[in-house]
């Protein structure tokens, strides 16, 4: 057996409505499908629920679930909230920027763009506090092979150490370097 694609991705939202609007209103995705019962398939448990799907470009689905009778979503207090997230590549660093700006004008707080040398990045939330990233390729083949060749010693030092190994710091350097809201 080999994975051919990720199927799709599934979240919890707090009203499908409104995240089927503004997912196509802000990020363009086409609402492709809506499925919902009042029995879980797998599980059989009397719980309803709209289940719905976002068509995330090149054969890519995002989707959602609506539980109404579950308690109000919540986050997983331990983890900051800049690690989970859902990141969508985009063309160009020029639509990167345009989104940015497409983005504030509909009064959406965004951070970046964010340099990571191989990509350019910026981040917000949706309306159910998910956080986004839109990522714009800029790597060079020398860039992706330096670091294909210390992927596994950083992994093996990081299991050692769980101190970040710096075979790759030079792809943050200049953004690390920068005062906070220069970039």
């Amino acid at each position: 057996m080999q994975i051919q694609r990720i199927h799709h991705v599934a979240y919890r939202c707090r009203d499908a409505k409104e995240t089927v609007e503004w997912y196509r209103r802000h990020l363009g995705m086409d609402f492709v499908l809506a499925i919902a019962e009042d029995r879980v398939p797998s599980t059989k448990a009397p719980d309803p629920y709209m289940h719905l799907f976002l068509d995330a470009g090149a054969g890519n689905i995002l989707a959602f679930f609506e539980i109404p009778n579950s308690p109000p979503m919540g986050r997983d207090p331990n983890t900051p909230a800049w690690v989970q997230h859902i990141a969508f590549k985009v063309e160009s660093e020029a639509a990167l920027l345009e989104t940015k700006e497409r983005l504030q004008a509909a009064g959406i707080e965004v951070v970046g763009p964010t340099d990571h040398t191989i990509f350019k990045s910026i981040y917000f939330f949706d309306p159910n506090g998910h956080r986004l990233e839109l990522a714009a390729d800029c790597a060079t083949d020398e860039q992706m092979k330096k670091l294909d060749e210390v992927k596994w010693e950083m992994l093996e030092e990081w299991s050692r150490t769980k101190r970040a190994p710096k075979q790759a710091a030079w792809m943050h350097e200049q953004e690390l370097a920068a005062r906070p809201g220069q970039a």
